[in-house]
């Protein structure tokens, strides 16, 4: 299994178009196969940082996950609201 761990720091005046497309990305990819769990939360010590957590069966399923359109397009949509970001990390779990 891999876990997917990332963030994005919006900025005052996208908070809310970033959270719209984040919940609408994440709702997406959850139908995927091999999607086990995906996630976006607000960060409760800077509310303007989403955190995203995804937990997927194998590196076959993210990497199909990464070439499926709609995630680079949200993927270049983020970018453009957003002050900062960070990730993906990747990790590789047993199980």
């Amino acid at each position: 299994m891999l876990i997917v761990t990332g963030s994005v720091t919006a900025r005052a005046d996208t908070l809310e178009r970033l959270k719209e497309g984040s919940l609408e990305h994440v709702r997406r990819s959850r139908a995927e196969p091999g999607c086990i769990s995906h996630a976006v939360y607000v960060d409760c010590e800077n509310s303007l940082r989403l955190f995203f957590f995804e937990r997927w069966a194998d590196r076959a399923a993210l990497d199909a996950h990464f070439g499926v359109p709609e995630t680079g397009e949200f993927v270049r949509s983020l970018r453009s609201l957003a002050a900062e970001s960070a990730g993906p990390t990747i990790y590789e779990t047993p199980g």
